[in-house]
């Protein structure tokens, strides 16, 4: 499968995404037929391709052989749960049975599972990227305590103080709900902690080679952080409708994600690289 060839598709289903996103609001459309196809055209397609197309990608790697391909392979693994759950919001809840925000739903099933799917695949990278050796220097040790703690801190004003109105859950909700409602921001500011370790400690990987890919992977983890506040944050003014600028937000960390884990392929690294390479 040419990763090349991939990356078009999901650039081109992306346009297509922005343009619907766009004509949505121009005519003032929340609940039509196009609303409610979104996620399974777009906001399902992207990650469900991307994550499909990586497990080839992790197979050149040597799928578990290596650290480079057990990164691909989990967050591959997340693309795909993640879209599946999409397909299952969009497909199921919102085109079929007419329901606007299922919460909790079956969809959480594959939210869910990616949230430790990606944090397995972030952690794969740091080993592949040299992170570690980061945390040897007072400045990493420095990091290591502080970038944590902002992101805590700036997770809890944004996750709970403006985007649920100060409170995780209500009194009276149900107990799936409220594990849920804990499971969501603990996982945001999981990753976003990770990622933002991982900017900061690493060193270039294969000589630059593949910063690119891991710009793009960690920028679309940045991108999710920020699209589940602004989802939090409109479902609870109750402003949010499918397709708008927080799907296409949502989109735009998927190709981001998607995009990074193709260009990890192997086939952009010459074979001295690769054999001079600890991977």
């Amino acid at each position: 499968m040419k990763q090349n060839f991939i990356i078009k598709v999901l650039l081109l289903n992306y346009v297509l995404a922005a343009i619907v996103t766009g004509a949505l609001y121009y005519f003032n459309e929340t609940s039509s037929l196009v609303n409610n196809l979104y996620g399974v055209l777009f906001l399902g397609f992207i990650p469900v391709l991307g994550g499909i197309t990586g497990l080839f990608v992790a197979r050149r790697w040597g799928f578990f052989k290596s650290a480079v391909g057990r990164a691909v392979i989990f967050l591959s693994l997340g693309l795909i749960a993640w879209g599946l759950g999409t397909y299952i919001y969009s497909g199921v809840y919102n085109l079929i049975l007419q329901v606007e925000v299922p919460y909790p739903s079956f969809a959480d099933i594959g939210y869910v599972l990616a949230l430790p799917l990606w944090v397995i695949g972030i952690i794969q990278i740091s080993r592949a990227m040299g992170a570690t050796y980061g945390l040897h220097s007072s400045r990493g040790k420095v990091l290591l305590l502080a970038i944590p703690a902002l992101v805590i801190v700036a997770s809890y004003y944004l996750l709970v103080v403006v985007a649920r109105a100060g409170s995780i859950t209500a009194d009276d909700t149900a107990i799936l709900k409220v594990i849920l409602d804990l499971t969501y921001p603990f996982g945001d500011v999981v990753i976003l902690t990770l990622a933002t370790l991982i900017y900061s400690l690493s060193y270039d990987y294969f000589g630059g080679i593949f910063k690119k890919a891991i710009y793009l992977i960690l920028s679309g983890f940045v991108l999710m952080y920020f699209s589940d506040f602004a989802f939090s944050y409109t479902t609870t003014l109750g402003t949010w409708f499918p397709g708008d600028w927080n799907d296409l937000l949502f989109t735009t960390a998927m190709l981001s994600l998607s995009c990074g884990v193709l260009l990890l392929d192997p086939k952009f690294v010459n074979k001295d690289t690769l054999e001079t390479t600890d991977l």
